[in-house]
């Protein structure tokens, strides 16, 4: 198993470095893959901030790259939890971070926004402290 950066997954997804674009499908066609979830987080915001990638395209790169029969993440449930909450609406890291503490009674943030997507979101309560 080989663990890649953020950059083979945007070299991968957006091809703007043809010859990068080429070996980075090389290492998905060779490999097994695992992606760490801090690299995740991370592709998310550059193809956003970046790239200008729509959250509905990011979404939908990240279900089919998961999907990969090759590719392994730390967790998969938790990685999936999380993209259905971003494809509601929820930031994606504040999707990540909330999918990461199911198992908590509560999730403080002083982030209202935030607190109002996660509505309903898994069994642990975001709530201003």
């Amino acid at each position: 198993m080989t663990g890649i950066d953020t950059n083979i997954i945007v070299r991968l997804l957006t091809g703007d470095d043809p010859s990068q674009a080429e070996k980075a499908k090389a290492v998905f066609k060779k490999s097994v893959v695992f992606i760490p979830e801090t690299v995740i987080l991370e592709t998310e915001w550059v193809l956003r901030h970046a790239y200008s990638f729509a959250p509905f395209a990011i979404h939908q790169a990240f279900t089919k790259l998961f999907g990969l029969s090759n590719v392994r993440l730390a967790d998969s449930h938790r990685m999936l939890t999380a993209l259905q909450w971003y494809a509601e609406g929820v930031d994606f890291a504040d999707a990540l971070h909330l999918a990461q503490s199911q198992t908590c009674s509560g999730f403080l943030s002083f982030d209202r926004k935030f607190v109002q997507k996660a509505l309903g979101k898994g069994s642990c309560k975001v709530r201003e402290p």
